[in-house]
């Protein structure tokens, strides 16, 4: 039998729906991606840590689960909102459902909620916290605690999700359409990289590699005269959650670094090289997250449609004749790009793994070798 669930929002809307995944209650940021396919990619990206994500697309769980497109080793999404739940996947890959994959990982999920609604309703009003939950309570309940919940303004997020020792990492990214037995040729690692974990997605570190780099990957409190010592050719700057003004001593690490070796940022990343340069971040109003965001490269005049996920963004004008604007969000106008040219340092706001997502953007991890090559 379907059990009934309740998402109760902070300011008091309800949706009413059914229950799957987790049995039990789940709060966090309710927020939304508009991403038609790779639920599974979403919810295991460390950047939704304390986040319940919304698929604005209808149909949801139609190609299952399977360990190959996790992005960490568990989903960091705390719950999950969908209009129709299929449950019999139709995909040559899938292992298992998306409920019995939520459910195997306690999480809990939503489904036949008016997704249309509640994403216009976060739209108009702002991301907000949320409660889903199974149990007996009554809706009125779990907006007033969801309302004494606490926000993501200042929490430092990153250092919780980050790895607690270094580690090398050099497996490339996976080709799925190779038959059984074939191999690609193994990638020649010729640049020797240190990426902070912030909470970075799998991929990222498996296209750095695919372009050279053996990677060293280290926890988020790492000191500049630590990574210095590795004597690397480069350091990459991962996504991941939270407020990136919050994450303890990053930027002024980072600070550290410029000049001393090409660096490269995404997202998260991206932000604390800008607060590194003595600029500044704010809360969006409900944020970019989903695989069709038009971006402009200021320096080209080309447009790339973008994936994205974040909350934050940084403050352009905090940031003049400290560094150069290199990408522009069409949508909004927003900061996507950053580059300090005479410390060999570059960022973007968004996802070019696009994991999931479109390819236009993965030619930036070609281009940070190409700078490290140089120096």
């Amino acid at each position: 039998m379907t059990k009934r669930a309740v998402l109760a929002l902070a300011d008091g809307t309800t949706f009413e729906g059914r229950a799957f995944g987790a049995s039990g209650e789940t709060v966090g940021e309710v927020v939304f991606n508009t991403s038609m396919y790779g639920y599974q990619e979403i919810l295991t990206d460390p950047s939704y840590v304390g986040q319940i994500v919304t698929m604005a697309y209808p149909e949801m769980g139609n190609i299952g689960a399977n360990a190959a497109d996790e992005e960490a080793g568990q989903p960091h999404a705390v719950g999950m909102v969908v209009r129709s739940l299929t449950k019999t996947p139709s995909n040559w890959r899938s292992q298992e459902t998306l409920d019995a994959y939520l459910a195997r990982h306690g999480r809990v999920g939503i489904e036949g909620v008016d997704t249309r609604r509640l994403v216009r309703h976060l739209r108009t009003h702002g991301a907000q916290t949320g409660i889903i939950s199974t149990e007996n309570v009554s809706a009125a309940a779990l907006s007033e605690r969801a309302r004494a919940a606490t926000g993501m303004e200042g929490l430092d997020l990153a250092t919780g999700v980050s790895t607690r020792e270094p580690y090398v990492f050099t497996t490339p990214s996976p080709d799925v359409f190779l038959g059984t037995g074939d191999k690609r040729p193994e990638p020649e690692l010729k640049y020797d990289v240190v990426a902070y974990d912030y909470g970075l997605k799998r991929s990222m570190l498996q296209y750095l590699v695919d372009v050279g780099c053996r990677v060293t990957v280290v926890p988020s409190h790492f000191t500049a005269e630590q990574v210095l010592a590795k004597k690397p050719h480069g350091v990459f700057l991962a996504n991941g959650p939270g407020d990136p003004a919050a994450v303890k001593g990053a930027d002024r690490t980072v600070a550290a670094l410029l000049g001393k070796v090409p660096v490269f940022g995404i997202c998260l990343g991206h932000q604390i090289m800008a607060l590194a340069l003595g600029g500044r971040t704010y809360k969006m109003k409900f944020g970019h997250r989903g695989g069709n965001q038009p971006v402009k490269d200021l320096t080209t005049g080309k447009v790339e449609i973008t994936a994205q996920n974040h909350g934050f963004a940084v403050d352009d004008a905090s940031l003049k004749g400290k560094a150069v604007v290199t990408h522009i969000n069409l949508n909004d106008g927003t900061v996507e790009g950053l580059a300090v040219p005479d410390a060999r340092a570059f960022s973007v706001q968004y996802h070019p793994e696009a994991s999931p997502g479109p390819h236009d953007a993965r030619y930036l991890f070609s281009r940070f070798a190409t700078l490290m090559a140089g120096s």
